[in-house]
């Protein structure tokens, strides 16, 4: 059973399912697609899936303030720009650039997903989530009540 110390902001759209599936998780099954397909196609479907997720990550994180969209956002945003320089013939990475560029998004966003958030909490202002910072707005200190995120 979730304590309230582990609740989540109503408006954090990673925790909402319908939310998650349509701006993230969608798109990173696009992205893995575009391994298979033509270099022109793979320009297309990673700049298109990785806009979408980092345009998504910004607009959370301005929302409720999710520490790890902080980073991804732009994070993704940057994927997006490499794989358009890449696929135009831009950015000479070479034969193998492709594969540098997904492995770095996969990567790199796994890293700075988990990281920011074992760092810094869960939301911007180191609260495990929505419960624990109302708390915290009536003056009532979470850390100090007996919850458990167990």
């Amino acid at each position: 059973m979730r304590t309230p110390c582990c609740t989540t902001d109503p408006r954090d759209l990673v925790a909402n399912r319908r939310a998650s599936l349509l701006l993230w998780k969608l798109p990173l099954a696009v992205f893995v697609a575009g391994f298979f397909v033509s270099s022109i196609t793979r320009t297309v479907i990673w700049a298109t899936s990785l806009v979408v997720a980092g345009t998504a990550c910004l607009i959370n994180a301005h929302r409720c303030r999710r520490v790890h969209c902080y980073f991804t956002g732009p994070f993704f945003l940057i994927g997006a720009a490499a794989s358009v320089a890449d696929g135009l013939g831009v950015l000479p990475l070479g034969t193998r650039g492709w594969i540098w560029i997904g492995l770095a998004v996969i990567l790199g966003s796994c890293i700075l997903t988990v990281l920011s958030e074992r760092l810094w909490g869960r939301y911007a202002d180191g609260s495990a989530g929505y419960r624990s910072r109302a708390l915290k707005i009536e003056g009532k200190d979470s850390s100090s009540s007996r919850m458990s995120c167990d």
